[in-house]
């Protein structure tokens, strides 16, 4: 049975997405069996975009049904491309090309989402529930996306999964939902040790914060690009290829740290990680290019074909604009007073305040009626955060 535009994209757009996120699993764990499932993946998206390519030929009989159809094709090529990118970062864990401890560590802490490896306690809370009956991500902010039980992994687990005592969780989420999430799935509370991170070079210090970067803004540039079309917003998308011509001169700026840092080292293996570091970048700088692609849908007024509307509702994870009201619970205060991660399993990736961009807001960025937040997550967190923006404070 031949399957349709819209369910081809689906799968095409939530399929590289989760490529990214366990392409990054695998490189910061070294873990080799994700990254062979990445590589199966990409072979995969490979194939949906050959088929989605057959269907829309087929379904445009006309000029101006092929010119509507032409968009939703090169948003399948961009997200076949994001999936690449995703399989070179997978490539560097199956070659060998290994980051050190202290780099690692530095990256999971300063990243705009982090990735977490858990194991569930025999007295866990979430011990034989579904992930729908946990509602780990609403409850905690965290999406789980791979789970390893024994020597078998279910990856993108749906939400009838059960989870086990021993399952190993790999979950993706805001940095401040690490320890919600920890609790949840363990029952015991999660000490951060304030360790002191030293790379030893302060050329390779500043090349690391400069990655870390490019992957936030990165992933954030494609957000606003779906984002730009399914609001119909040329300011959004604007906003993504500006994010895109950053990434662009801040590869340049690591590549300039890498190199003058490699004088330190001698050896083919000393300097493996420089070589993944730049692999890194290259990836990220591919990711945010896929995301103008995107983007340049809405600035070039290209005719965007409704499947796009009806994919975009049913893929993994939803993104929403969401206006503050006045004097609603939100109105005044900071993310992370809110705890709007964790009470509505919603990741605020920017804000829009008059005429002004907030692209990378933490749990410290305040929050003020009037303030356009761009959100992703579940479609049940989607319903708490609209109601958390607009319900108003009792007297």
């Amino acid at each position: 049975m031949r399957r349709t535009v819209k369910d081809l994209l689906v799968e095409i757009k939530d399929t590289s997405e989760l490529m990214i996120d366990l392409a990054y699993s695998a490189i910061l764990y070294d873990n080799e069996d994700i990254a062979e499932e990445v590589l199966d993946l990409e072979n995969r998206v490979f194939d949906l975009l050959k088929q989605i390519r057959i269907v829309s030929i087929l379904a445009a009989r006309r000029v101006d049904e092929a010119e509507s159809v032409s968009s939703i094709l090169q948003i399948a090529s961009a997200a076949q491309k994001m999936g690449n990118a995703a399989g070179d970062i997978a490539t560097l864990v199956l070659k060998g090309f290994k980051l050190p401890k202290d780099m690692i560590r530095l990256i999971l802490r300063h990243s705009e989402e982090t990735v977490a490896k858990v194991r569930v306690s025999e007295n866990s809370e979430i011990a034989d529930k579904t992930l729908n009956e946990s509602k780990l991500h609403t409850r905690t902010g965290m999406r789980v996306i791979a789970i390893k039980r024994g020597f078998e992994w279910i990856f993108n687990p749906d939400r009838d999964v059960k989870i086990l005592k021993g399952d190993i969780l790999f979950a993706i989420g805001d940095p401040t939902s690490l320890p919600k999430f920890y609790e949840v799935v363990t029952g015991e509370k999660l000490v951060i040790e304030e360790l002191e991170i030293d790379l030893n070079f302060e050329d390779l210090d500043r090349a690391v914060d400069i990655l870390i970067e490019m992957k936030n803004l990165s992933e954030l540039a494609v957000d606003l690009s779906y984002s730009s079309l399914l609001y119909n917003n040329e300011d959004i998308a604007q906003e993504a290829v500006y994010l895109e011509e950053k990434i662009d001169n801040m590869k340049f700026d690591l590549l300039h740290w890498v190199l003058k840092s490699s004088k330190h080292f001698s050896s083919y293996e000393d300097i493996k990680p420089l070589m993944a570091l730049m692999d890194i970048a290259y990836s990220s700088e591919y990711i945010a290019d896929s995301a103008r692609e995107i983007a340049e849908i809405m600035i070039e007024k290209m005719e965007i074909h409704p499947i796009f509307m009806e994919a975009m509702r049913e893929a993994d994870e939803v993104i929403t604009i969401v206006e503050v009201t006045e004097q609603s619970n939100l109105d005044g205060k900071t993310l992370g007073e809110a705890k709007v991660e964790s009470n509505t399993g919603m990741h605020v990736v920017a804000i829009k305040r008059g005429n002004r961009w907030i692209t990378k807001p933490t749990a410290s960025t305040k929050i003020f009626s009037g303030d356009l937040l761009i959100a992703k997550g579940s479609r049940e967190g989607e319903k708490l955060l609209k109601e958390l923006c607009s319900v108003t404070v009792s007297p």
